[in-house]
């Protein structure tokens, strides 16, 4: 049976409303105020950074003030993006038991793999490549991420059309170790463009009709042109006022590397780099004081790593493992990425640096 979903454009907008409009219909979709939905956004010349990303590590900060470029904080994970005019954003918003399937892992699968299908219309051969990204030839054509919250899953990606790759190295600060682990010499070579694979980028909505084709035909649903409602433009326009908008938001994980005592160190395993930042304690400096988790993954809800920092407060340092463990193993969460294990080896390499 076919499942209606609303499909809406908010077009080009400040990036930090963008993302307040993202919370909005979350929201939105929780009370029963909007219908599960489709959306479709642009942005000006826009760095987001992730949800748990430190934004001196991502970003080249002058740069981007110098020439403009927005600094963005997401509500989701993952790694940082460099948006403008030349990249399609779409979204879906749903309630988990629109498509019958609960575990956010087969949801990203089959989401990511109608998303490629929809894509493939265009005449390039698009393909799923777990963890989150949609390829050709082994080029990243888009990148995709999202959670639930409570029974609503909010999930979201990226086309890139026409971008000139020198505009994203200049914003950001790209790891070696992420270059190193693909082989590459510049994150320009990591990404491919619909106008590179075709020759010339198709107009934005061919673009949208090829996904929506690739939604309907592989997740069962029928678009469905709809309206922006008063209700979550003015949602949208309270989140960004008072959190999403503000520069303490956007900077909330900065640089805390640099205060003095604290220990640093990163893993990184096939579902993306954790670092952690610990402060130690005691008359033996083994107990922690308190533990900062930054990276590129992706968790499910969000404040599942603000609620495993707190567990971790006062927690001696040989029993983290077993801590991070039970942690995971009590906690309603879902892991789409990274391991418990993952976890606690960033932190027990931080601590060894002592």
């Amino acid at each position: 049976m076919a499942r209606p979903f609303r499909v809406i454009d908010t077009g080009i907008r400040d990036g930090r409303r963008q993302i307040a409009f993202d919370q909005a219909m979350i929201e939105a979709r929780k009370a029963g105020a909007i219908p599960d939905s489709v959306r479709f956004l642009r942005f000006p010349p826009t760095v987001l950074i992730g949800r748990h990303q430190a934004l001196s590590r991502e970003v080249k900060l002058d740069y981007c003030r110098n020439h403009g470029i927005g600094l963005v904080r997401r509500i989701t994970g993952g790694g940082t993006i460099y948006f403008d005019e030349g990249q399609l954003g779409w979204e879906l918003v749903f309630n988990r038991a629109t498509l019958g399937i609960s575990s956010l892992s087969e949801l990203a699968r089959e989401i990511c793999e109608a998303a490629a299908a929809g894509l493939s219309r265009l005449g390039v051969d698009a393909r799923y490549r777990p963890r989150n990204d949609i390829e050709v030839g082994g080029r990243k054509l888009s990148g995709t991420g999202g959670f639930f919250d409570d029974d609503t899953l909010f999930y979201q990606g990226t086309v890139l059309v026409d971008l000139n790759p020198a505009d994203m190295v200049a914003a950001l600060n790209v790891p070696e170790a992420k270059l190193a682990k693909r082989a590459l010499d510049s994150a320009a070579q990591r990404v491919v463009t619909l106008k590179e694979l075709l020759g010339a980028a198709p107009d934005i909505e061919t673009i949208k009709d090829a996904l929506l084709s690739g939604f309907a035909e592989r997740l069962g649903i029928t678009a469905v042109k709809g309206d922006i409602t008063a209700q979550e433009e003015a949602l949208a326009a309270k989140l960004y006022e008072e959190e999403i908008g503000t520069d303490a938001f956007v900077a909330e994980i900065d640089d805390p590397g640099a205060v003095e005592g604290v220990l640093t160190a990163s893993h990184t395993g096939p579902g993306g780099t954790v670092t952690a930042y610990v402060r130690l304690e005691g008359p033996a400096r083994d107990r922690i004081r308190e533990v900062l988790i930054t990276g590129d993954f992706f968790v499910t809800p969000p404040r599942t790593v603000l609620d495993l920092e707190a567990r971790l407060r006062n927690v001696q340092a040989p029993a983290v493992g077993a801590v991070v463990e039970r942690f995971f193993a009590d906690a309603k969460v879902g892991l789409l990425t990274v391991s418990p294990a993952d976890f606690t080896a960033a932190i027990g390499a931080a601590i060894a640096s002592a």
